[in-house]
């Protein structure tokens, strides 16, 4: 996500911040980079504009010119600057009404609308403990309300039982009574879409919407598709009124213009990014962490966030008595750790919220750092067994070609990922000696309180 802008934005004012001053020229030259960096990454041009006239207000005035460290202060501006873009601060989604919250879904055919109303209902359940009722609208897509009534059976979420010949207009209704009387506290409803914007679709849609009186009414578009989801926002607002929107396929576009693009121009709140195909890759939009991805700065935060809700503690718990308790630590310990990394999303998906990673990229790449080596040595493990998993001193040159094998590896990665435990065992053995109180500092802090510091 936004890779190739991130890379050419960082690039430009990292070459600000290696000067001891700055002139007028440094920053005009930096900030046409910038304005190359935006249009090539497809954010419109207006909203190009008035973020470099904003930037450039401030960066060439006194307070950069005569500050002690002027190019972190210029990163600070635009900083500042890709966050006004971005719309300042999370917008929450209006649930808090008299039950149930009815929420819309509208959308062009093949954005992700029905997939994102799946994901919305599952977050709604499992953060929010909100009883969710899932309704399809769509009679004009073949197997649509039997795609989102499969979809509702997977994540645990009720659906409205399929009617055959209702019209979408009746299925409102029928939604809307059994949400009121099966004590539901959100209703969300999955209308038609079609290829394109056209008056059925319009028609149909605002029907719908004066029927259900909708308490927020979400615009799934396809960040892939550029500049044509802003025209489809704003087409959508003007003839059904949207209160937000829904980013899709937000981790396919590494120029990310749609994006940046999509607040300024329809001045609508984004509300969540759709980041992969799992019913759980839905994460609440947050202006200022974006900011901080898109400069390189990491997103530590949503990182956290991340680690406190995948994390078991029960789990983590365990392991610290184990550990304390002289058991030692072994390969089916260290089989967890991998798993815990792998549904937190693996190394790719760990090291996008890490500031500076953009800057070290091609030595990562070099390095062969990948998610698939969290699977590799995961084989490597569930090659072993039970015996050498507690022994490592059994894996013996004749026991590791057997494993290799078995894992489908080569030799040198059996030795590798020992070399790793044995380091980590060393580790531990070291926290040992700390003591409770210093292993729970250096190892589980915070987790008693929900999360990690």
């Amino acid at each position: 996500m936004f890779e190739s802008l991130s890379q050419k934005l960082t690039g430009a004012l990292d070459r600000l911040t290696r000067r001891g001053a700055l002139t007028e020229d440094d920053v005009n030259a930096a900030m046409r980079e910038v304005r190359v960096a935006l249009l090539e990454a497809d954010v419109a041009l207006p909203v190009v504009k008035d973020f470099i006239a904003q930037i450039k207000e401030r960066a060439v005035g006194q307070e950069v010119l005569r500050s002690v460290t002027p190019g972190q202060q210029v990163i600070k501006i635009v900083h500042d600057a890709l966050m006004t873009m971005l719309g300042t601060e999370a917008v929450p989604l209006n649930i808090a009404v008299t039950p149930p919250a009815v929420v819309l879904m509208l959308g062009l055919q093949g954005s992700g609308k029905t997939t994102s109303a799946a994901k919305l209902a599952k977050r709604l359940t499992d953060v929010d403990r909100k009883k969710v009722l899932l309704a399809s609208l769509d009679v004009q897509r073949p197997a649509a309300q039997e795609q989102l009534a499969v979809l509702g059976t997977q994540i645990g979420v009720e659906s409205l039982p399929i009617v055959a010949g209702q019209l979408p207009e009746a299925i409102t209704r029928r939604a809307l009574e059994a949400a009121r009387l099966g004590g539901f506290d959100v209703l969300i409803l999955d209308t038609a879409g079609r290829l394109a914007i056209d008056e059925a679709m319009m028609a149909e849609a605002a029907l719908v919407r004066d029927i259900a009186q909708p308490h927020e009414s979400l615009l799934v578009v396809d960040a892939m598709t550029g500049q044509d989801a802003v025209n489809t926002a704003k087409s959508f607002d003007e003839k059904i009124g949207v209160t937000g929107l829904v980013l899709t396929r937000i981790d396919g576009d590494a120029r990310g213009g749609a994006a940046l693009s999509m607040r300024a121009v329809t001045g609508k709140p984004i509300k969540f990014l759709g980041t992969g195909e799992k019913t759980d890759a839905l994460e609440v939009y947050h202006p200022d962490r974006l900011a901080g991805r898109i400069l390189d700065m990491g997103d530590v935060v949503s990182l956290v966030e991340k680690a406190a809700a995948t994390i078991d503690q029960g789990a983590a718990e365990d392991m610290a008595k184990k550990l304390l308790s002289g058991k030692g630590f072994d390969f089916d310990d260290l089989f967890q750790q991998l798993e815990q990394m792998r549904k937190m999303g693996g190394l790719s998906g760990l090291m996008s919220m890490m500031p500076g990673v953009g800057r070290i990229k091609e030595q990562l790449k070099n390095a062969n750092v990948d998610d698939s080596a969290i699977k590799r040595q995961q084989a490597i493990i569930q090659s072993m067994t039970k015996v050498e998993r507690k022994t490592v001193d059994l894996i013996a040159a004749s026991r590791k070609r057997r494993i290799a094998k078995g894992a489908g590896v080569e030799v040198s990665e059996v030795n590798r990922l020992m070399k790793q435990f044995m380091e980590m065992q060393k580790m531990m053995k070291r926290l040992k000696k700390m003591g409770q109180g210093g292993f729970m500092r250096n190892i589980m802090p915070g987790l008693r309180s929900g999360g990690m510091r």
